[in-house]
C-alpha cells in the first residue's frame, strides 16, 4: 500500500493492518529456520509446540476471515473511523482472547495437528496476507453494525470490527504462548536428529 492509501485510511484499519504485519514479523523471527524436530518441540506432552501454535491460528484466521468476508457480500459501502465492540464483545475478547494465564480449550474445528510441517510459517504468513486484505476491505463498510455468525459457537453473533479485533489479539496470545516455547531453557537450539 502507497502512503497515500495509508493516510485515508481509518485509524481502526491502519492500526489492525500494521498488527497483522508485526504478528509476521514475530513469526518469522520465532520459526524461520527450525528444523521439523523443533518447530514440533514441546515442554511437556500436553502443551503445543510453536508449530500447532501457528496452525492454529492459520485455521482460525481461514475460517472467520471467510466468515466475516461472506457476511460483507452485497452490503452498502457506509465507513466508520473507529471499531466499538459491544459489551459482549468485550467480555468475549478480554475472557477468551488477550494474551492472559488462563489456559483455554480450542474448539474441535481449529485443534492444530499432533506433527507439524516446517512449511507452516509460511501458511500462517499468508493466511495474515488474507487477514489484512480483508481489513482493508473492510474499510468501507459499517463494521460497528454488520453482524457474522461466530463459526465455532454458531450461537453467537458478532460485529464484523468485533471479528476483526478477535483475530488480531487471538495472534497476540499464541504467538507470545509460542515465544514462551522459544524462550525455555530446554528448547533445542540445534536440531539433534
Amino acid at each position: 500500500m502507497s502512503s497515500q492509501i495509508d493516510e485515508a485510511l481509518a485509524r481502526w484499519c491502519h492500526r489492525l493492518i500494521s498488527e497483522f504485519s508485526v504478528a509476521d514479523e514475530r513469526a518469522i523471527a520465532l520459526a524461520r529456520g527450525l528444523s521439523r524436530q523443533q518447530i514440533n518441540w514441546k515442554a511437556h506432552p500436553v502443551e503445543w509446540c510453536i508449530g500447532q501454535c501457528l496452525e492454529h491460528l492459520r485455521v482460525s484466521n481461514e475460517v472467520y476471515c471467510r466468515a466475516i468476508s461472506n457476511s460483507l457480500e452485497g452490503r452498502p459501502v457506509d465507513v466508520v473511523q473507529e471499531i466499538t465492540p459491544g459489551w459482549f464483545g468485550q467480555w468475549f475478547i478480554r475472557n477468551y482472547i488477550e494474551p492472559s494465564s488462563a489456559k483455554r480449550r480450542a474448539p474441535k474445528k481449529i485443534k492444530p495437528v499432533p506433527d507439524v510441517e516446517p512449511s507452516v510459517l509460511d501458511q500462517f504468513l499468508a493466511s495474515n496476507r488474507n487477514a489484512r486484505e480483508l481489513v482493508f476491505r473492510a474499510r468501507n463498510y459499517d463494521v460497528n453494525r454488520i453482524r457474522f455468525t461466530n463459526p465455532f459457537i454458531p450461537l453467537i453473533r458478532f460485529t464484523v470490527g468485533t471479528g476483526l479485533e478477535i483475530l488480531s489479539k487471538h495472534e497476540g496470545r499464541h504467538l507470545l504462548q509460542a515465544e514462551r516455547i522459544r524462550k525455555n531453557s530446554k528448547f533445542p537450539e540445534r536440531d539433534s536428529s
